[in-house]
């Protein structure tokens, strides 16, 4: 089996196209709901898709080391032709797979290195496939240590203090654009953590006029009150806008909010005071077309950053330990890797030890008819127990060997002493973790 992942984000894909391919929530577990409950068509075993607003990642495992599977599953849970996203994909297998997400989690792959929301990103993404079934023993194990080594990159290094986020690149560049902060009306479309973020920064910068503007009004009261702005929603957008110096967009619409008729119609009569217009929302909730409008200034997420002068200086100091964390992750993953080429003959040993218990047990209890149920159950458990322990040290030896260049000697071996046929394994990896996996480990 191998995994596999296929992807593109903000170093490879702009913005346009990027907000065609993201999955929300919902249309994450209805393209892996189709998936029929865990058991995955075609050679994949297994699936979890990583979807944010600077990425579109598919992690998949597969009895088959090409990824046609994989870009026909983007294609049709997104709708969009693949010879349109083919060009922006990266892709990796096996051992490099665990590196980028190693990266991803650890921020090293953000478009603001050390971003601190990536690895709750992750950390969702594996909750949703647990939910639908699709993520097993390997993608299980693959994100939790990739979740692991991004907990340590932040806890032993200081990759994320003072760290920004793109809502806190957002607001410094609000305080860049307009003279005094303190004095400008800023509006914020949306009310979602990306808002609060924003709100929060924007704040700490000295911002004093702030309209939150969300399509319902207990969710932008509730920001709102937090930080002792004003609330509104969508029925008074125009309004808001029209009285402006400032919009950070974030919403989670999947179409335009603010369309270029609407800011024509607000710029008629605003005697050609500037209007800066931010959208940090993928989709984008702003129309690209706003940007040919006299007095308007639009930045979206791709050149948010490149209007910073914002000093990555002591973050990018600490990118060398946290490469050393990641290396040491990664080689205990690479260890566990190499140890899966072991669970076909363990498998096959546990399986026919089964076999020989149960046929002795038959057999035993046939000539006992007086037995009471409960020492039955008694002799049962104590044959189970007999089993595991006779299995255990030569389990445990053939996963300490399996990273070994001896390795499939001793495989060969095993299965001469067992008398095991070679292909016979009975662990698969799809849906659920191995049956023999508590015996094994």
């Amino acid at each position: 089996m191998h995994i596999l992942s296929l992807g593109l984000s903000h170093t490879s894909a702009p913005v346009h196209l990027r907000e065609r391919l993201i999955f929300s929530e919902e249309q994450i577990r209805a393209s892996l709901s189709r998936l029929s409950c865990g058991h995955l068509s075609g050679n994949m075993a297994e699936i979890v898709v990583l979807s944010t607003c600077n990425r579109i990642e598919i992690y998949a495992v597969s009895s088959q080391d090409t990824f046609n599977e994989l870009e026909t599953f983007l294609s049709e849970a997104r709708g969009v032709a693949r010879d349109e996203f083919d060009s922006h994909l990266y892709h990796y297998k096996d051992v490099d797979v665990a590196r980028h997400l190693f990266n991803v989690a650890a921020g090293l792959d953000s478009l603001v290195v050390g971003e601190s929301q990536i690895l709750g990103q992750v950390t969702r993404a594996l909750k949703l496939a647990r939910g639908q079934n699709t993520a097993g023993p390997m993608l299980n194990r693959l994100f939790q240590s990739a979740i692991h080594a991004g907990k340590r990159a932040r806890t032993e290094t200081a990759i994320s203090r003072n760290s920004a986020s793109v809502s806190s690149l957002a607001a410094s560049l609000s305080q860049r654009v307009v003279h005094h902060i303190a004095e400008a009306q800023i509006v914020i479309l949306g009310a979602g953590e990306m808002a609060e973020l924003a709100v929060e920064a924007l704040r700490k910068r000295g911002a004093n006029r702030i309209l939150v503007v969300n399509r319902t009004l207990e969710r932008a009261h509730m920001l709102a009150q937090r930080w002792d702005a004003d609330a509104a929603t969508f029925e008074y957008l125009v309004t808001a806008l029209t009285s402006a110096d400032i919009v950070i967009a974030s919403t989670g619409a999947p179409h335009i909010i603010v369309t270029t008729e609407m800011i024509n119609q607000i710029m008629q009569v605003r005697q050609q005071r500037p209007l800066a217009l931010i959208d940090i929302a993928v989709p984008r909730d702003i129309d690209p077309e706003t940007a040919n409008i006299p007095h308007v200034r639009l930045y979206d997420i791709d050149n948010l950053n490149a209007q910073l002068e914002h000093s990555l200086a002591e973050r990018m100091a600490e990118v060398p330990q946290v490469k050393t964390i990641l290396e040491e992750e990664l080689s205990q993953f690479a260890e566990y890797m190499k140890s899966l080429k072991m669970i076909p003959i363990i498998a096959d040993m546990h399986h026919q030890a089964e076999l020989i218990r149960q046929e002795v047990m038959k057999k035993t209890l046939k000539r006992l008819p007086d037995l009471t149920e409960t020492e039955r159950d008694r002799i049962e458990a104590m044959s189970q127990a007999l089993v595991k322990k006779l299995l255990e040290a030569p389990t445990h030896r053939l996963r300490a060997e399996a990273s070994c260049p001896h390795a499939p000697g001793y495989a060969a071996v095993a299965r001469a002493l067992f008398g095991l046929h070679k292909g016979n394994g009975l662990c698969g990896f799809a849906g659920n973790a191995c049956p023999i996996s508590s015996a094994a480990d």
